[in-house]
């Protein structure tokens, strides 16, 4: 089994490192890495390689959960953390487990049988020996079926609901979230953008900066934006400009490129 350990604390993960070795001898540990902006770049090139991820949730440079805003994660995940408030949204992703610090042998042995559990118990097909962990994490995410597909917004007395496909993208005015649709119509949505890029087909819906959310099926042009910025035309147009951010452009060339 090769195994990447992400985690800001040196000596938890040599102590992760010890434990998984002494459960078996014959796990490789291909990594460690301490910051999500590295998880991201080491995941882009080496995830097929990957069979399980440890994850720390508070890394060096923010929560772990940003690492699945730039990239798809497709391997299950064993997450450790100090803290026992992030559980709930550890378990919306391929969470096989989640161990609180610091950890211990029986705790990790729980979790590792757990995997062996799922590998002989879940359904396969009847020319493998067992389930693979790819297909364990797929599984547990439950692929697509885990998004939202739509939302309810009101219209004056009356409740609407609106699909996903239908919605050129979310945007922020202050603490207020409108969505737009295709057919250029304007409803208030009783979510922060936040909640939404977590909620959505990160294949479909992109976030371009801090005020919006764009949909992929919709965008009708990318137009280069000075230096280093791209705007984004949609097929109504829309009292205000919508711009990648720098920091997001190379980002939105992965994913709009399909990469």
């Amino acid at each position: 089994m090769k195994v990447l350990i992400i985690e800001d604390e040196k000596p938890a993960a040599e102590k992760l490192e010890l434990l998984l070795k002494k459960y078996d001898s014959q796990i490789e540990i291909l990594d460690q890495i301490t910051t999500v902006e590295k998880s991201v770049e080491y995941l882009k090139i080496n995830q097929e390689r990957i069979d399980l991820i440890f994850l720390d949730i508070q890394l060096t440079d923010g929560l772990s959960f940003d690492i699945f805003k730039s990239i798809k994660v497709e391997k299950p995940i064993i997450f450790t953390t100090a803290f026992n408030e992030y559980a709930i949204d550890a378990f919306k992703l391929n969470s096989i487990d989640y161990l609180l610090k610091p950890l211990s042998y029986e705790s990790l042995v729980a979790a590792m049988e757990k995997i062996k559990s799922l590998q002989n118990n879940l359904p396969q097909d009847k020319s493998q020996s067992n389930i693979s962990l790819d297909q364990i994490a797929k599984l547990l995410s439950g692929t697509a079926s885990n998004y939202k597909t739509r939302y309810l917004v009101k219209l004056g007395e009356h409740i609407k609901s609106i699909s996903t496909d239908d919605i050129c993208f979310f945007y922020a005015e202050g603490r207020t979230v409108f969505i737009i649709t295709n057919e250029n119509r304007k409803f208030i949505v009783d979510n922060t953008l936040e909640e939404l890029a977590n909620q959505l087909n990160p294949e479909k819906f992109f976030r371009a900066n801090r005020s919006f959310i764009i949909n992929f099926d919709h965008i009708s042009d990318v137009i280069v934006y000075s230096t280093s910025r791209l705007r984004i035309k949609f097929p109504h147009e829309f009292e205000k400009e919508i711009i990648v951010s720098r920091e997001k452009v190379s980002d939105f060339k992965t994913w709009y490129g399909g990469e």
